[in-house]
C-alpha cells in the first residue's frame, strides 16, 4: 500500500447519507477542486509522514461537519489547517471557500497537539462525515456497515504508518482498536466533547508529560 493507492482507496468508499471529502463537493462551501485539492492534502500529509518515524496515531469517530468534510484531515478545521501543514513541513491550500469555520473538538486537540513535540498522525474509524437524511450540515455516528468499511482503511493505514503506539479518543475509538490492534500500546481516552474536555487534556498531558 502506498500513499496514492490509499487515496485512491478512499475515494471509492460510498455510503448514504454520508460525504466523501475526497469524492464529493459542497456546493455551498467548496471551491470547485475541493475534492482534489483534499486528496493532496492527505496525500502530502502521508507522504511526510513516512518519510518520519510516527510516535503516536490519534484516532477519533468519524469527521464533523465543520471540521475533516471542510478539510479532508481528521480533529482539524479551517482554523487550524495551517497548523497541521506546519506540523508536517508543508504548506496547504483551504479546499473551501468564504468564512473560516471553527470546530470545538478541533480546538481541543490542537490545544494538547500544538505542545506535543514527537509525530502525531490524525485519523478516524470512518473516514467519511456521516450526518442525517436530509440535512448535510449534521453530524450522526457512522453504522455497522461504515464502520466496517473504515476499519479496512484504518487497519492498511496502521500497516503502512507503523506507528509506535495507538491514542484511541472516545469509546467508539477505544472499542475499534482494541479489538483491531492487539498488539500495539492503546492508549484511551476521554472525547473532549461534551463536557470532556478537561480528562482529555488531563490524561493527554500526564501521557506526553507536559506542563
Amino acid at each position: 500500500m502506498t500513499p496514492s493507492s490509499f487515496v485512491k482507496a478512499l475515494q471509492r468508499i460510498e455510503s448514504d447519507h454520508a460525504f466523501n471529502p475526497y469524492a464529493d463537493r459542497c456546493p455551498a462551501y467548496d471551491r470547485e477542486d475541493a475534492p482534489e485539492r483534499r486528496s493532496k492534502i492527505l496525500l502530502a500529509v502521508l507522504e511526510a509522514a513516512l518519510a518520519q518515524s510516527v510516535d503516536s496515531l490519534w484516532v477519533g469517530r468519524d469527521f464533523g461537519y465543520r471540521g475533516g468534510r471542510r478539510t479532508g484531515l481528521a480533529f482539524t478545521d479551517d482554523d487550524h489547517l495551517p497548523e497541521h501543514a506546519k506540523r508536517w513541513g508543508l504548506t496547504l491550500q483551504s479546499p473551501t471557500r468564504g468564512g473560516m469555520a471553527g470546530e470545538r473538538s478541533a480546538r481541543a486537540v490542537w490545544n494538547v497537539l500544538s505542545r506535543v513535540d514527537v509525530p502525531v498522525f490524525l485519523w478516524n474509524v470512518f473516514p467519511l462525515h456521516p450526518h442525517e437524511p436530509g440535512n448535510p450540515f449534521s453530524n450522526r455516528k457512522h453504522n455497522a456497515r461504515e464502520c466496517a468499511s473504515g476499519e479496512g482503511i484504518l487497519s492498511l493505514l496502521v500497516q503502512m504508518l507503523e506507528p509506535s503506539r495507538i491514542v484511541a479518543v472516545g469509546r467508539d475509538a477505544a472499542w475499534t482498536a482494541s479489538r483491531l490492534f492487539a498488539r500495539y500500546e492503546i492508549l484511551a481516552v476521554r472525547h473532549p466533547s461534551h463536557g470532556g474536555q478537561k480528562i482529555f487534556t488531563d490524561r493527554m498531558s500526564e501521557w506526553y508529560g507536559l506542563a
